[in-house]
Formats: C-alpha cells, structure tokens, sequence
C-alpha cells in the first residue's frame, strides 16, 4: 500500500511547478480555495490559481515551535528598558497569513534579534502596539511618564523605543519636550523592512541603538541606517529630523543640524556634534512635564488658496496654528485671496498664529520683503529654522501650561531654544548631510 503524498502545509517551504514555470516561497494560508498564496524571498505576495498548478514539491517543513525558557536579568550586563510601541521593527512575519505579528515579549525579541541581548540585559516593555499615522497625543503622554520612570530607575543605564516610521519624528519632538533635560539617553529607532527581507534594516539599526543607550549623550536621539549600505547609523536629535524617503533605509536625516554621532556594530561611536547634553554623573532625576493641548493645526500654504480655511480652525475652538509659509515666509497678501485681513482677524480674536519654513532647510525672515513685514505687525510670529512638525509639538506642549498661555508668554517660549530646535546659527555644510 503506498503512503499518501505529504499535504504541505502553511510555513512550509515549497516549490510550485505549473506549465510554463515555477514558483519558490513560504506557502500562506489563502481565504480563497481556488488561490495558492506564496511568499517570494523577494519578500512580496503573490497568488497562484491551482488550476494552473501541475505539481507541489516540499522542499522544508516549517519548523516546530520549541518551548523557551524564561529570560532573565544576568545582573552582569547594563539594562536597557526597550520599548515596543509598533511599526515595522515591533513585528514578525506570520508564516500562516503572510502577514506581520506584533512581538509580545523578550523571548520573541531574543530569537529575532538575539545580538541586543550580547550588549546588554532588556527589560521589555509594550504600553500600546500601534501603526504611527494611529498614536496621538495621549500616546505620547502615556509613553513619556512610563519612559521617566525608567529614567528614574537607578539600575536602568537607558531607553531603546521601536517605532513606526512615518510619525516618528512628532513621538520624537513630544518626548523632547515633555521629558526636558535628560539623565541617560532615550533612543527611538524603527526598520524600513520587515524582519524576513534580507535587506531588513533592523538588525544593524538595534544594534547602533544598545549602543548608544550605554552612552554619555542624554538626548532623545533617532537611531537608524546613515547610508544604503550596513556600515553604520546616525544618531540624530530628535527636534531636527524628518522621514525624506517613502522606503529607503536612511531615510531620516538632520535638517539644518549635523548628526550626533556615528555608531558602529561593533559600540565604535565617533562624535560628530558635541552640542549634546551628557549622562549625569550621579542618579539625578528628571521631571517629566507630560502634558499636551490638542487644540493646535498645522497648515500648509499654497498658490491660490483661499485664507477662510482659518474661519474653520477658529470655530472649532483651535487656539494656536502653525503654518508653513513660502520662501522667508510669505502667504497671499494681496488681490482676491489676500490671507492678512483674516490673519488679522483671528489674531485679534485670541489665536495664536506661528510661521515656519515650508522648505525643511534655511530660516524665515520677515524683513527681506514687505509682506514679512506686513505678517510680523499684524501678530504672526515667525519661528526662524524651526521644523513645523517641532513648531506644532512645541505650541501643543506650550498651550497646556496655564502661566504660559498669554500671547507674550506664549511668544517667548515658542522662540526659546529648548532642545536645540532654534539656533543662532545654521552650518553651511548641513545642507543635505
């Protein structure tokens, strides 16, 4: 009697031959009978209709899940608290669907990125699992005060945060803020690519991460590829970087700032900009200054566009925007759609109105042409290089703060360099760096 063809099953590694070529993949679960769905090594989906398929061959049967034993504090290592709050970097291939899992604890962390655990004992921590484009402001509140703790906790050398990419850098800027001055660096750090690419970014980007949470500089620092190569990462401050690319691996970079530093796989981390604040010496604490107004916009401006959008920011109550304004900062002032009557109004109507840079790089000047000018008496208050993302957090931050709400007072706090994030002076060479 001849034993029946094994049936492969979902995580299997298979070869699907039909009549004019053939398939290799990981086999998924399908939600349709007639469609095989297989995962390439390229990493991408396809889906193959089985009546086109002469034959399968299974080359590897996934492997079995061996129970892990419990990870613990070796007591011989720095402890970093690492913290999962989503994105790319925060989640595993599912073998059965094709799709991505969120990691739930160390040992998953451990069997996928065990050279972390080589530099230092993680304490894992997962307050929310979330995609960035879905965190708000009380994500923001929430990771703050549980980050101060860690940063409070004596035996805790520093803080790793996983992230999604394309709202890291508002987490970032929150946690400037409302963590002030550091004791021990806090790091955020994210993939472009999944886990199960081979050009998965992850790795090398956790591994520059440990390294720098062990370092002297006490900064809310970006961590992440610096190149398309794996050579090295930068680290970068967190009020000064923006996502410039929808899938490259560097894709973060300085604006109108040079990197902190440059970190190799093997701890090497050469200073690039010394304008840091270092690790204090003894346990100092730091207070943590969690709180955020939500009643803040942020506006982009263009050719043509009529000034009564602000008639809807007004009535529903907002109390400050930002908008990001052509070259030294202009909007329309003058003709049809003339946006300074408006400004005015609102102005005088108890908004606050701020301008920032549409150009990510160089500094708004109001005194360069006359409707700089215009904008300046009428109330507008131009942030000079600071990032409108960092100028919407900051204004947020700011409004929440009763001693702080008057227009003055508001004023001088918003053109207060407190993270680094307005400069007297921009370098040259930081330009596309």
């Amino acid at each position: 009697m001849k034993t029946p063809p094994k049936t492969p099953e979902a995580g299997d590694r298979i070869k699907v031959i039909m009549e004019d070529n053939s398939e290799t993949g990981i086999l998924l679960d399908s939600h349709d009978r007639g469609v095989l769905l297989l995962k390439l090594d390229n990493g991408y989906n396809i889906g193959l209709k089985k009546e086109h398929i002469s034959e399968i061959k299974i080359l590897k049967r996934k492997k079995k899940k061996k129970k892990q034993e419990e990870l613990k504090i070796s007591g011989k290592k720095p402890i970093i608290d690492f913290y999962l709050t989503g994105g790319t970097i925060s989640s595993k291939l599912d073998p059965e669907t094709g799709g991505v899992k969120w990691l739930i604890d160390a040992k998953e962390l451990f069997s996928m990125y065990p050279d972390i655990f080589e530099i230092a004992d993680i304490r894992l921590k997962s307050p929310f699992n979330k995609a960035s484009e879905n965190m708000d402001s009380q994500d923001w509140i929430r990771l703050a005060r549980l980050v101060g703790k860690s940063l409070n906790d004596p035996h805790v050398k520093g803080v790793i945060i996983s992230h999604g990419t394309d709202f890291l850098h508002y987490t970032s800027s929150a946690l400037s803020f409302m963590l002030g001055k550091l004791n021990k660096p806090v790091v955020l750090t994210y993939s472009q690519r999944s886990s199960d690419r081979g050009s998965s970014d992850a790795q090398l980007n956790l591994i520059c991460s440990a390294h720098m949470a062990l370092s002297d500089v006490a900064e809310v620092m970006l961590v992440g590829h610096a190149n398309i190569n794996d050579n090295y990462c930068y680290a970068l401050r967190g009020v000064n970087v923006c996502k410039l690319h929808s899938s490259r691996r560097d894709t973060f970079r300085p604006i109108n700032d040079f990197p902190i530093a440059r970190i190799w796989q093997n701890g090497k981390i050469e200073m690039i900009n010394n304008n840091v604040n270092k690790r204090t010496k003894k346990n100092g604490k730091i207070n943590v200054d969690a709180v955020f107004d939500d009643r803040v916009g942020l506006i982009k401006f263009y050719p043509g566009q009529n000034p009564n959008i602000l008639d809807f920011y007004r009535k529903k109550g907002y109390r400050g925007i930002i908008i990001e304004m052509s070259g030294l900062g202009h909007v329309i002032s003058e003709g049809k759609y003339n946006w300074i009557p408006k400004l005015k109004e609102i102005i005088e109507k108890g908004m606050f109105v701020y301008a920032a840079p549409q150009t990510l790089y160089g500094r708004l000047d109001p005194y360069v042409y006359s409707p700089g000018r215009k904008l300046q008496e009428i109330g507008v208050v131009y942030l000079e290089e600071m990032l409108s993302t960092t100028a919407l957090i900051k204004l947020g931050w700011i409004l929440a703060h009763r001693g702080w709400r008057g227009s003055i007072a508001t004023k001088i706090k918003m053109l207060e360099d407190l993270h680094g994030e307005i400069r007297k002076k921009i370098r040259v060479d930081s330009f596309l760096y």
